[in-house]
């Protein structure tokens, strides 16, 4: 994983360094109000923020560990520090006390009470990202305040205002989600928390950064060229769960990935240009795009590699939420946004509306994204997600009165046919493991697989 990390973080900052070059050498920047303006500084500011809370940190678990602190510490805060750095045990000893966690009888229930849980979290997860998809959209794309009601992307903003701050939509997303886990830990009986808290930093620093380039790309591609970037990153969260979790998978789950990613694909770009926004895919947006699918293959997995300690999914999400505020919140102050955010919002209510409307969505989603992931796994989550993307530009054309041609249809049609064809290939690959051992050890299969 070490290795593997720092192979990544120079090979993005040199493909950050040669943005910025291009986009200056073609004229983006010189269209654009100064450096702050320009995505590349904007990125580069936000990770010195960061760095002011990871460098000290790292250090201060360095000399904890060093000093044998688990075992010398005393004191008012030595609980505090125990439990962020070392945990309270460890993964090898969770399987003798399986039982007890919430996640344990996965399929214990009858394959129709496996479907109903699939399809609870499927339906969850679309309620919640399709309304934060349409407001993401407006947000990011729309102006407030003197902007006509009928405004294209890209267009001028004809005496209006808009909200470029990506960061403090981040960041109002995730205090809410902070917010709705802690008081959900604290009314109802969580399992015993085993992993080192700073364990959950690693998956909050790419959420942000994913959920940054995610807004970000906005600015420089059209909505449904986003769409279509985040349909192909099912096979890159594959690989990457490769590389983190050392996972292995089916060439039946390699092809029905592909097929979801090409029936995608297929309705994007059955819509017709006349009815698109007037954006134009720049490379500044294909590179944002590019982080976002790093980032985002990398939380999931690592999300899916932090639950093999005992925790609820609850857990999970207050745990990365909470270094992910404070992350953001330390990067907003530094650089003086948080105020100017905050006067933004005082300036339009309707911004403010839909700010925390955002929230709402994002905080909600995420409960469904952690449970899913922990019955399920990464790979069927992103399906779930990628299928959503299809419903949401069939939204988008609803909404904004994009046509659907056949070839959209024919897309549709792909993926719900991956879909079926990985839930009935999965429940027979499962069924084999199952009659191959003996009664003894079904129950500890049972677990193991169907949380991968």
């Amino acid at each position: 994983m070490k290795f593997t990390s720092c192979r990544l973080w120079p090979a993005l900052a040199l493909l950050i360094s040669w943005s910025a070059a291009v986009a200056a050498a073609v004229g983006e920047g010189s269209l654009l109000d100064g450096w702050h303006d320009v995505w590349p500084f904007r990125f580069l500011l936000n990770m010195m923020g960061y760095s002011t809370i990871i460098i000290p940190g790292y250090l201060l678990i360095k000399y904890f560990r060093r000093t044998n602190y688990q075992d010398t510490g005393h004191g008012i805060c030595s609980p505090v520090i125990k439990a962020c750095v070392f945990g309270s045990e460890t993964k090898s000893g969770l399987l003798d006390e399986v039982s007890s966690a919430p996640r344990v009888e996965v399929d214990s229930g009858s394959p129709v009470r496996q479907m109903f849980k699939l399809t609870f979290c499927a339906v969850g997860l679309q309620v919640s990202y399709l309304t934060w998809g349409v407001l993401q959209e407006r947000v990011m794309t729309r102006s407030y305040g003197e902007a006509p009601a009928e405004q294209a992307v890209g267009e001028p903003d004809a005496g209006g205002e808009r909200f470029t701050d990506s960061q403090f939509l981040v960041f109002m997303n995730r205090i809410l989600a902070l917010t709705v886990s802690g008081l959900w830990c604290l009314i109802i009986k969580q399992p015993r928390h085993g992993a080192p808290l700073y364990k959950y930093s690693f998956a909050s620093l790419s959420n942000i950064l994913s959920s940054w380039c995610q807004y970000e790309a906005l600015k420089y591609i059209s909505f449904p060229t986003q769409v279509l970037a985040k349909a192909s990153k099912v096979i890159p969260v594959m690989l990457m769960g490769k590389m983190v979790s050392h996972k292995s998978y089916e060439y039946w789950e390699y092809l029905t990935a592909a097929l979801i990613s090409v029936g995608v694909g297929l309705f994007l770009l059955s819509s017709s240009a006349a009815h698109q926004p007037s954006t134009v895919t720049t490379f500044s947006g294909a590179v944002i795009l590019a982080g976002y699918i790093v980032f985002d293959s990398f939380t999931s997995n690592w999300q899916d590699h932090l639950f093999k300690y005992k925790m609820s999914s609850v857990q999970m999400m207050f745990g990365v939420n909470l270094f992910s505020c404070l992350f953001a919140v330390g990067s907003l102050l530094e650089q003086g946004a948080l105020v100017e955010a905050l006067a933004f919002m005082h300036r339009h209510p309707d911004f403010a509306c839909h700010a925390a409307l955002l929230s709402v969505c994002s905080a909600c989603g995420q409960l469904f994204i952690f449970y899913t992931i922990s019955q399920f796994g990464a790979a069927v989550f992103t399906i779930i997600m990628t299928l959503r993307q299809a419903i949401a530009i069939l939204l988008s054309c609803l909404l904004y009165g994009h046509a659907v041609t056949a070839m959209g249809v024919l897309g549709i049609g792909v993926v719900f046919l991956a879909l079926f064809l990985r839930l009935y290939a999965r429940s027979r690959a499962k069924a084999g493991r199952r009659s191959a051992l003996p009664p003894a050890q079904k129950g500890f299969l049972c677990f193991r697989f169907s949380f991968y």
